[in-house]
């Protein structure tokens, strides 16, 4: 067997079916379910180092939309919400981050490979990193450059695609190296029917005369959980916010437009298919939005202190 070499050397646990093991040990058979047929789901959160120590945002949020897509899927995830939460705080306290990048994962494991899952029994594996500069070291401060990808976005009659379904992201690294391949940092993805969805992990926001909008459910989108954060948050900045759909032309003439997720949290674009977004630098509002943001998940805005969770040591022994 070749020897796996890790991303991060001090990064050394990974929780593995309720047991913590070493990171080169989180293995799995080659002709297990998910591997053949991409049949898991997936999810990814962040923890913070706020003033108050290590913080989880919105973890259970995530636990409950990581059940939302195994049960698109026909999965159930053998364990409790109490027993995930406690898996992710025990991996970030093992490997001793402060702060991190998390990825659960369930998927259909090794017995059988029809392409009926529900006789393979379901794998649960938590994995925790630093993950910092997520789409490039200057992205904040100088914005992504995007392209829209030939690749359209899976419509919820082929597909779940309100679920975080590993197979689902095919469309999105075929997006996302053609971008690369063209010299941009990210695509952006339109719906079945035209319309703009998302990026590739990311979720879209455009600006024009002061009013932000995003694409709804109908626009096959993830429904991120950082999206809803900015969305709230934005209202509660007194913006307004439309939730609605959005023409691609609409994106070519925004003041400004930015991406959200869990990895690359709230990013800036400056250009589309080499056309300059607003300014070609963050807009005024994406900016008040990120610094918002930036205090929210440091533990500096006490109104928003129910999104963050204290990292603690497991509540009992799995």
């Amino acid at each position: 067997m070749n020897k796996v070499e890790k991303w991060f050397p001090d990064v050394d646990k990974i929780w593995f079916n309720g047991e913590l093991v070493k990171w080169e040990d989180a293995q799995i058979h080659v002709l297990s379910h998910g591997v053949a047929y991409g049949s898991g789901v997936f999810e990814g959160l962040r923890c913070y180092n706020t003033i108050d120590g290590p913080r989880t945002f919105r973890v259970k949020e995530h636990i409950e939309r990581w059940r939302d897509s195994a049960k698109q899927l026909r999965m159930t995830i053998p364990f409790s919400d109490e027993e995930l939460i406690d898996g992710i705080n025990q991996t970030i306290l093992e490997n001793n981050l402060d702060s991190c990048y998390i990825r659960p994962l369930s998927f259909f494991g090794y017995h059988s490979l029809g392409v009926h899952p529900l006789d393979c029994p379901v794998d649960v594996v938590i994995a925790t990193w630093p993950w910092e500069n997520y789409l490039g070291a200057d992205a904040k401060e100088k914005g992504v450059r995007c392209c829209f990808s030939p690749w359209i976005r899976v419509h919820s009659q082929m597909v779940p695609s309100a679920a975080k379904a590993t197979g689902l992201y095919i469309g999105s690294m075929l997006a996302r190296v053609d971008a690369i391949d063209k010299g941009f940092d990210e695509a952006l993805m339109l719906d079945a029917t035209g319309n703009v969805a998302e990026a590739c992990t990311e979720n879209i926001f455009v600006v024009k005369d002061g009013v932000i909008a995003t694409p709804g459910l109908d626009s096959s989108i993830l429904p991120g959980i950082t999206r809803k954060s900015i969305i709230e948050l934005a209202r509660d900045l007194g913006y307004t916010v439309e939730v609605r759909s959005i023409a691609r032309g609409e994106v070519y003439s925004a003041n400004e437009v930015f991406l959200t997720g869990s990895a690359a949290e709230i990013k800036p674009v400056r250009e589309v298919d080499s056309r300059e977004i607003g300014t070609g630098k963050p807009g005024p509002i994406t900016k008040h939005l990120m610094d918002e943001f930036s205090a929210i998940v440091r533990g500096e805005n006490p109104k928003y202190a129910k999104w963050l969770d204290p990292v603690t040591s497991p509540s009992k022994v799995l």
